[in-house]
């Protein structure tokens, strides 16, 4: 299902009136023609009877005739991946001297659905 609107976008999956995939967090980190969104969502443990662990998502979409088009992502499996990945891009952006300061996005509510 492709979206017409980048604030419905969302990695809910729901399978035989179960939500596998819930979504907790959502930001827009940019916008446009190809924008990117990151994602916190934890996935349904039939045996565990419960959701498991965040993890994080971050996915590019493009925009084409007018609906948003998932064109790529990449899953990081758990808190220490995303850890790691957020310090490495840190220190990098430090040492390349980026001093530009970035608005970082307000959190994102996945939105109710319509009945």
């Amino acid at each position: 299902m492709w979206a017409e609107d980048i604030d419905d976008i969302t990695v809910e999956y729901e399978e035989d009136g179960v939500m596998v995939v819930k979504q907790e967090q959502k930001e827009i980190i940019a916008r446009g023609t190809w924008p990117v969104l990151a994602f916190v969502y934890r996935e349904w443990n039939p045996t565990a009877n419960d959701y498991g662990p965040p993890k994080f998502t971050l996915r590019k979409f493009r925009k084409q005739s007018g609906t948003y088009r998932m064109e790529s992502k990449l899953n990081i499996g758990n808190t220490v991946q995303a850890r790691a990945i957020s310090e490495v891009l840190k220190r990098w952006t430090d040492e390349l001297g980026v001093t530009e300061e970035v608005e970082v996005p307000k959190v994102s509510a996945p939105r109710k659905k319509k009945s």
